[in-house]
């Protein structure tokens, strides 16, 4: 969406009518293409970010794997260190 850039009446005055339209059209495309440049670097940024995000959730579902392995070996000792104190109580 241009900008309407509305000038003075005695820029308008010094500068005439068409100079002013000039200004406007340039300042209009200016704007144009500072937004199109500015939403392009704002996809690469978007892109890099998800990137990065997705790299981040693949090393956490990594090292929570990791850590289930981890938790169910010493679950498992600590479960049959508990049973052979419990069976050694009983002999």
């Amino acid at each position: 969406m241009p900008v309407t850039v509305t000038l003075s009446s005695k820029l308008q005055g010094t500068l005439g009518q068409d100079v002013a339209s000039e200004l406007v059209e340039y300042l209009n495309t200016v704007d144009t293409t500072s937004r199109a440049e500015m939403r392009e670097v704002m996809d690469l940024n978007f892109a890099r970010f998800a990137a990065k995000l997705d790299q981040a959730k693949a090393e956490v579902r990594s090292d929570m794997a990791t850590l289930r392995a981890e938790m169910i070996k010493w679950m498992f000792l600590f479960w049959a260190t508990t049973g052979l104190a419990v069976l050694g109580l009983y002999r």
